[in-house]
């Protein structure tokens, strides 16, 4: 018998005017690329300039309008109507209202690159998920308490959520990796509308009225990874498990700015981006972009930027390959 289709979600992707919309052509012709089969919706939430984006020039531009199009993607608007400009992180929970209710979906951040078959990767729908390629950004537990622990439970308390469960057991107490904590470059549900409802209530309620355990804890940038693993673990969700190790794998790479994939990422992922954004259509838009000009188009990222970190035996962390990108002249954004 031929194996069972799998379901394609429908995607989404939030890009704007600036470096998403460039993001987002790049995205766009990976995923044709090196997904060729891939069969559900794309949809690209775009912000208005009003509600909380009031003021701000949002519009995709017409070239990579044009181009995203082309490549089979639906633009949508959206008003931001609680995050905007004060917390752009907030688009990826706002915009999730674009998508059909009741149809599974996908979300990738903008910055991230396809690199093979999307369409094979075996979601289960049912038990949402979201990347662990993170570092222990958050929190930051105070010198006289409370630890990690303390800090957990007390949001898993406040939303009506059992804590025990989430608890990596194989990780010693009081080590961030043993409590239940997401990027949210990528994650996946059931129900958009259920899950982008949970996610903003839950996020205004921290934002807006953070409780005792919260008082020495900076949520901005932090707010979204912060609820995401409530509102997963709601869902009947948790970490994912070895049918999406494609995700963040050989399926997907979340670079999150295009030095650090020079820097950091491996050989064949720079192929797949290089490869990916050689047709003349694609390269004539993101020409205009000098990151994509530098570091693609005049090969400044093998160049320049991949010698920097050669000889390096681990990963260091992100904070590190910043600091040593900008001094050396080569935090393009």
């Amino acid at each position: 018998m031929p194996p069972r289709k799998l379901t394609q979600p429908n995607l989404l992707i939030v890009a704007q005017a600036g470096r998403l919309e460039f993001e987002a052509v790049i995205l766009m012709a990976s995923l044709r690329a090196h997904a060729p089969d891939f069969t559900g919706t794309v949809f690209i939430a775009e912000p208005t300039p009003d509600g909380a984006w009031s003021g701000h020039d949002t519009a995709i531009s017409d070239p990579c309008r044009q181009l995203l199009t082309d490549f089979g993607a639906m633009i949508v608007p959206f008003t931001a109507r609680h995050f905007g400009a004060s917390y752009p992180q907030g688009n990826k929970i706002e915009a999730l209202s674009v998508l059909p209710a009741g149809k599974p979906f996908l979300f990738l951040d903008t910055d991230t690159l396809i690199t093979g078959p999307l369409d094979r990767v075996r979601f289960d729908f049912a038990r949402p998920s979201a990347s662990m390629r993170r570092e222990g950004t958050w929190p930051k537990p105070p010198l006289y308490g409370p630890g990690y622990h303390g800090i957990w439970q007390s949001l898993y308390d406040r939303f009506g959520l059992s804590f025990a469960p989430t608890l990596d057991l194989s990780q010693p107490d009081e080590h961030w990796e043993r409590y239940l904590y997401f990027n949210a470059g990528w994650f996946f549900g059931s129900d958009p509308a259920e899950f982008g409802q949970r996610f903003l209530a839950w996020a205004l309620a921290l934002r807006d009225s953070p409780h005792d355990a919260l008082a020495c804890q900076v949520m901005d940038p932090w707010l979204d990874q912060a609820v995401l693993p409530l509102v997963i673990h709601s869902l009947g969700g948790g970490r994912p498990g070895p049918a999406l190790d494609g995700l963040d794998g050989d399926v997907t790479c979340h670079y999150r700015r295009l030095p650090l994939l020079y820097a950091r990422d491996p050989e064949a992922v720079i192929t797949a981006l290089e490869d990916a954004v050689a047709a003349r259509e694609v390269k004539r838009v993101l020409r205009e972009w000098e990151p994509a000009r530098k570091l693609i188009y005049q090969d400044k990222g093998r160049q320049k930027v991949r010698p920097i970190f050669a000889d390096r035996p681990t990963p260091a962390p992100e904070k590190m390959i910043r600091n040593q990108l900008k001094a050396r002249g080569w935090w393009l954004v």
